[in-house]
C-alpha cells in the first residue's frame, strides 16, 4: 500500500535546489527520490509511520529511518549527508550511487541452463563494501541483494538505517526487530522470536551475505519455507537449520556454504571471505 505521494520537504528543497527529481520508490513507510541538483545527484528518503492492519501491526519505526540512517552515515564520515524531521516523520539526504543491485546484476546466471557463472570480482566487491563497515566497529543488521549497488568503479553498501556499532541520537533510536528473514541468521530468528527484539551481529551479517550471493547467483534462498508462508512460519525454518544445499560452482560455493553456518562462531570473518575469493 503506497498511499498519496508526499512532496519533499521545503527544508530538502532549499538545501538542495533540485533541477530534477524522479520518484523511485512509494511504499509502507518509506519514499525515496532520486534528486538532480548543482550539488550533484542525491537519494532523498521520507519515512512516516506504517498503520495497523488486519494482517499487520502499526510500525511506527519507520518514521525514524531516515534520520537513523543519516546519523550512522554522520557517524561513519561520510560526506553530503544530512537529515532532519518533517511532519510525519524524518528525512535524509545522501549521495546517489549509480548502478545494479547485486540481484539485478546477477540475473543472467540464474537463467535456466545458462552457461554465465556469477563472477568472484563482483562477490568480492561486496565483500571489501561489507568489510569496510565491520572495519570501523559497526554491523549493517540488513545486508540483502538489493543493498550492494554495483558501480563503475566500486561497490557501494547502502540502506544502514538498522546498522548498530556506535552512538545513535536516542530520540532517533528504536530497537532491531529482524529483517527481510530470507538473510537472517538463524541466531537473529530464534531472538525475534524469544523476545521480538535482536542485537545485530558481524557474524549474522555473514551470513545474510551469504544468502544474498546464494539467491543472486541461483534464484534459491538459503532455507526451505513455502513462498506464502507467514512470517512466523519463515523464522521458525531459518531458526531450525532448514538450510538448501549451495548449487554454486568451485569455490565461491564452498564460501557461501561456509558463511551460512548454523553457528556464528563457524563461520568466517568478512576478512577470511575476502582472503579467499582475491
Amino acid at each position: 500500500m503506497s498511499g498519496p505521494t508526499p512532496e519533499l520537504p521545503i527544508v530538502v528543497v532549499d538545501a538542495l535546489m533540485p533541477t530534477a527529481q524522479h520518484l523511485v520508490i512509494n511504499r509502507r513507510g518509506s519514499t525515496v527520490w532520486e534528486v538532480e541538483s548543482h550539488r550533484g545527484r542525491y537519494a532523498v528518503k521520507l519515512g512516516h509511520p506504517i498503520e495497523a492492519t488486519a494482517d499487520w501491526p502499526a510500525q511506527p519505526w519507520t518514521a525514524l529511518a531516515p534520520a537513523r540512517e543519516g546519523a550512522v552515515l554522520y557517524r561513519l564520515g561520510l560526506d553530503g549527508i544530512a537529515y532532519g524531521e518533517w511532519e510525519r516523520g524524518t528525512w535524509n539526504f545522501q549521495p546517489w550511487y549509480e548502478g545494479p543491485d547485486l540481484y539485478r546484476l546477477w540475473a543472467p546466471c540464474r537463467k535456466r541452463d545458462s552457461s554465465i557463472k556469477p563472477h568472484t570480482s563482483v562477490a568480492l566487491g561486496c565483500v571489501e563494501a561489507l568489510a569496510e563497515l565491520h572495519a570501523k566497529g559497526w554491523a549493517h543488521g540488513d545486508v540483502q541483494p538489493a543493498h550492494f549497488i554495483i558501480g563503475p568503479e566500486r561497490t557501494h553498501l547502502i540502506d544502514l538505517a538498522l546498522a548498530r556499532g556506535g552512538h545513535v541520537p536516542e530520540w532517533y533510536d528504536f530497537p532491531f526487530r529482524g529483517c527481510l528473514v530470507h538473510y537472517e541468521a538463524p541466531e537473529i530468528a530464534r531472538s525475534v522470536l524469544a523476545t521480538g527484539e535482536a542485537e545485530p551481529t558481524q557474524a549474522a551479517d555473514i551470513y545474510a551475505l551469504g544468502a544474498s550471493l546464494l539467491i543472486s547467483a541461483t534464484g534459491w534462498r538459503a532455507v526451505e519455507y513455502p513462498d506464502d508462508a507467514p512470517r512466523r512460519v519463515q523464522r521458525e525454518a531459518v531458526a531450525n537449520g532448514r538450510r538448501r544445499p549451495v548449487r554454486v560452482p568451485g569455490e565461491l560455493g564452498e564460501l557461501i556454504d561456509a558463511m551460512l553456518s548454523h553457528a556464528p562462531e563457524d563461520r568466517p570473518t568478512i576478512y577470511e571471505v575476502g582472503k579467499a575469493l582475491s
